[in-house]
């Protein structure tokens, strides 16, 4: 099997499963609640990935599907990485409300013996700082509208955003993760602003 993955913008959606079919026969179609699986006439293979799952049920899953993606939700978006971190609200598509603030976190050095160990203690210090400033934003942005929110998204260093949804006051935060960590590069408003290129698309793994 030599598998390709691709991301469909949820507006492109109608459009790629029309071209689908024309290249390859009308599918034969089967659907669980976090995938949509479409074989064509010709054999050919495609898998969607349910964003938001579950799928609603439906008689026809590709109407689902597509209903399923353009619902306009309200999602929260956590980007950190140790030089910063960014935080929004979006409605859709539109981004609603954000914080972004960078943090000082030491590079690596290369000295040995005890100069090393004062830096990696120096590096953590301040490497904890920055996390729970990360921590403290998302609260101050999101939790006003926990109760409003339909799924919050986390990208940069896993590590990094794994550190910061172990804080508890995040806690009602991390139970709405969902979906796949968004490849971002320093969190900065351009970088936030563009995560609905992400959070909204539609991955799929194609055979041929």
């Amino acid at each position: 099997m030599s598998e390709r993955r691709v991301s469909i913008g949820f507006a492109r959606l109608p459009r790629w499963l029309d071209g689908f079919a024309e290249r390859h026969g009308p599918p034969t179609v089967t659907a669980t609640p976090d995938e949509v699986h479409l074989v064509g006439g010709d054999g050919a293979q495609a898998w969607l990935a349910v964003p938001f799952p579950p799928l609603p049920d439906g008689d026809d899953p590709l109407t689902a599907l597509a209903n399923h993606v353009t619902r306009e939700r309200t999602v929260g978006v956590v980007l950190v990485r140790r030089g910063g971190h960014a935080v929004g609200l979006f409605r859709g598509a539109e981004l609603v409300a954000s914080k972004v603030d960078s943090s000082y976190v030491q590079g690596t050095t290369k000295a040995g013996g005890w100069s090393q160990q004062r830096y990696a203690r120096r590096r953590a210090n301040q490497s904890r700082a920055a996390f729970a400033d990360a921590a403290a934003t998302a609260a101050r942005v999101l939790l006003p509208h926990a109760g409003e929110l339909d799924a919050v998204v986390a990208g940069g260093d896993r590590l990094a955003v794994d550190e910061v949804f172990a804080d508890p006051q995040l806690a009602p935060l991390a139970a709405l993760r969902t979906g796949p960590l968004l490849a971002v590069p320093d969190p900065r408003l351009r970088v936030l602003q563009a995560t609905p290129e992400q959070f909204l698309a539609v991955p799929v793994r194609l055979d041929p």
